[in-house]
């Protein structure tokens, strides 16, 4: 039985030390507990880790030394040499690692009135490109999403009818949608494996954050959606009485979820999940094993306020989270361990945000969208810092399949 295709989060399925090393580090810095399950922190200015961006290059990007820029695909231009026109409105995207030492982008495509969809960009073990697709249309505002253990990408719909489509990144099988996920305007996904539980971000004013346990996991079919509560400051879930929201949005089905400020981003790596809020800018941590959440960013109250804008969010190899702004200066930001905030990437392209950023399972490739003037998608080459120890990889774990007889195993660690 060959192993399957694993995603390039595949790092963040294993649980390891490296988040207690993340926590103690901002924790040092101070913050205000409300009841042990809710904080403001408050990163301590660091020093920068990459080095200040250098000029615009031949697509208007800025960078730090040392990393490289390429130029993959543009709104209706064929990519590469495959005929395939790339999408209107890249926004949201990850890897998926294949047998053959390549791995595959997918690529969210946020047109309306069924016009959106997802497409594929393959790529080779020497990262030429050699295929490129569409596997998911008749869909419509597909903003972002998130890849599953089992190798799977969740395409989330952002309207207050929107449902959650799981595509096969290669396009070989259909994509299938899951109603029991909840029909609400979708933002991200973001998958639990030690919890085996999907975190699902909300993208409304008033926003709840919910999360999906399947009846078996890796088969979304059926299962629970809970919301997040707070009541007198303490953190708990609840299920939503009615996930179609036939009646009322599910967001105001329970008296007590916490609302946020515009759920964007969601990534799971190590044992937390981080994401972001757009009317506040804040970027939050929850910590399932202690349910603690957290408040890593404020713009508000930063020392380094260069953050604006928080939309998609993915973790690097060595811990490191990059946040997309949607407007602002069109940067792509790093928070690290340490406490730092600095921007690594700046594009020069008015009127558009930046979307998708996800890196390769190597981790040494970050792919990243300019959605709109055109929509143009690159890839950033470098050094993005060394991968944190990790625990021996455990291979062949049973996964119920998503598609009839392709039932396979998945090994959980890092991808490469």
């Amino acid at each position: 039985m060959l192993p399957a295709p694993r995603c390039g989060c595949g790092r963040n399925t294993l649980a390891v030390m490296r988040r207690r090393s993340f926590l103690k580090a901002t924790a040092a810095s101070g913050g205000l507990a409300l009841l042990g399950s809710l904080r403001l922190v408050e990163p301590a200015q660091a020093a920068t880790q990459f080095g200040p961006l250098g000029p615009p290059d031949q697509y208007g990007l800025q960078v730090p030394s040392g990393f490289a820029t390429r130029l993959v695909a543009e709104t209706g231009r064929a990519v590469g040499t495959t005929g395939y026109q790339w999408h209107p409105n890249p926004d949201g995207g990850a890897t998926f690692a294949q047998p053959d030492g390549g791995w595959i982008y997918v690529s969210n495509d946020e047109a309306s009135g069924g016009d959106g969809g997802v497409s594929m960009i393959r790529f080779d073990a020497d990262a030429t490109i050699v295929d490129a697709k569409q596997i998911l249309s008749g869909t419509s505002r597909n903003c972002a999403g998130g890849p599953t253990p089992w190798g799977t990408w969740l395409s989330c719909e952002e309207f207050d009818g929107g449902r959650v489509w799981e595509c096969d990144p290669s396009g070989e099988q259909p994509a299938v949608v899951h109603p029991a996920m909840g029909t609400f305007s979708h933002e991200a996904a973001a998958a639990d494996p030690e919890q085996q539980v999907i975190y699902l971000t909300e993208d409304k004013p008033e926003s709840a954050l919910y999360r999906f346990t399947p009846e078996r996991w890796g088969d979304l079919t059926t299962g629970r959606l809970d919301a997040m509560t707070e009541v007198q400051g303490a953190i708990g879930w609840e299920p939503i009485p009615d996930p179609t929201a036939a009646d009322t949005p599910t967001r105001f089905q329970l008296p007590t979820s916490k609302l946020f400020a515009g759920g964007e981003g969601a990534w799971f790596d190590n044992g937390l999940l981080y994401f972001t809020t757009k009317v506040d800018n804040r970027v939050w941590r929850y910590e399932p094993a202690t349910n603690e959440l957290e408040v890593i960013y404020d713009i508000a109250t930063s020392p380094t306020p260069v953050l604006s804008g928080v939309d998609n969010v993915t973790v690097s190899a060595a811990g490191d989270l990059f946040v997309c702004e949607d407007g602002g200066n069109m940067e792509v930001v790093v928070l690290s361990p340490a406490g730092g905030v600095e921007p690594f990437l700046r594009m020069d392209i008015a009127g558009s945000e930046v979307t998708g950023a996800a890196f390769d399972p190597s981790g040494t490739r970050l792919y990243v969208s300019s959605q709109r003037n055109p929509g143009t998608t690159y890839e950033i080459t470098g050094p993005f810092g060394a991968p944190a120890a990790q625990e021996p990889t455990v291979e062949g774990l049973e996964i119920p399949s998503l598609w009839p007889g392709a039932a396979v195993g998945i090994g959980f660690g890092t991808s490469s």
